[in-house]
This record gives C-alpha cells, sequence and structure tokens, in this order.
C-alpha cells in the first residue's frame, strides 16, 4: 500500500480525515526521528530537542517545567539531560530558585554545536519546508500552533476522566 492510497481511502469524511491525521503524525514524528538520528551526529533527536529549548530559555530551566514543554515525564527528561551532561552539552545543577529542584543549562559546548555543527545542518533541513509556499509554511504553523490547544483540551478531557470513580 502506498501513501497516496491511504490519503485517498481517508479523504471522505471528516472522522476519517481525524484519524488520518492522528496517524500521519506519529508517523511523521517517526520520520523525522530516523532522519536525524541517522544524519545528525552526537545527538539524538530528543536530546536536541531537549538542548534548543534549554538554548532559547532565560537562565537554568527545571526538569519537571522542561517535561512540560516537551511533553514527557520528569523521569524522561532527567534521563535526556543526563546524557547531555555525559557528552558535555549541558550543566545539571540547583535551581536558585528552590533548591529540591534540578536545573539543566548548556555549555559552551552546545553553543559551540548550534553553531558550528548544526548550522550545516540546517540547510538538509530547509528540504522539508521547500515543497510550500511562504503562505502555506505561514498557514501550517498557525494550524500547527492551534493543535496544541486541541492537545491541551484532550489533555483536560482525559484528565477529568481519570478523577471520575467508576
Amino acid at each position: 500500500m502506498e501513501l497516496k492510497d491511504l490519503t485517498l481511502r481517508f479523504s471522505d469524511t471528516r472522522e476519517n480525515q481525524q484519524k488520518a491525521i492522528f496517524s500521519s503524525l506519529f508517523i511523521a514524528a517517526n520520520r523525522l526521528q530516523t532522519l536525524f538520528d541517522r544524519d545528525i551526529p552526537e545527538l539524538s533527536l530528543k536530546q536536541f530537542m531537549l538542548l534548543s529549548i534549554v538554548r532559547q530559555a532565560e537562565g537554568p530551566q527545571p526538569l519537571t517545567q522542561l517535561g512540560g514543554l516537551l511533553g514527557c515525564s520528569r523521569q524522561n527528561v532527567k534521563k535526556l539531560a543526563q546524557a547531555l551532561v555525559k557528552k558535555g552539552f549541558a550543566l545539571l545543577g540547583q535551581s536558585p530558585a528552590d533548591p529540591r529542584a534540578l536545573c539543566l543549562s548548556p555549555t559552551e559546548k552546545a553553543e559551540r554545536y548550534f553553531r558550528e555543527d548544526f548550522a550545516r545542518y540546517q540547510q538538509e533541513m530547509g528540504a522539508l519546508f521547500e515543497v510550500y509556499s511562504p503562505a502555506e509554511v505561514g498557514e501550517l504553523f498557525r494550524l500547527m500552533m492551534k493543535l496544541y490547544g486541541g492537545i491541551e483540551n484532550l489533555e483536560k478531557k482525559t484528565a477529568r476522566k481519570g478523577d471520575d470513580p467508576k
């Protein structure tokens, strides 16, 4: 079966389109992770995403907050953070605001990686969006940001279900 066959099969109703979009998000994420992990040295895609978020933040970030941004547990973020520390890309330390909280901050090696090594791969990653016009990129951005609202809505509904006594 080809992707175009699946697209055609799931294009007839809103319910089928929703199923196709949901499946496509998972498939796209897997394909992008495979490409990144194969072609970008030193960091896994998940490590890279965590490091990117930490670099954009103003100051060290608590692991719990980073988990919320990445959509994963504090424990998963801690494992990613420990890998970054071991590779010399980040430092783990106590939060200045809360001594019980662990915070992650980038090192000079991380800055050098983004400035030198990763810059070479950004052009290759640009190929992902070559198939879109500037207006389509803007619309895709708008819709992806709206998707986060849908995810938050789903999280609220499933959290309420978990609270219901049965």
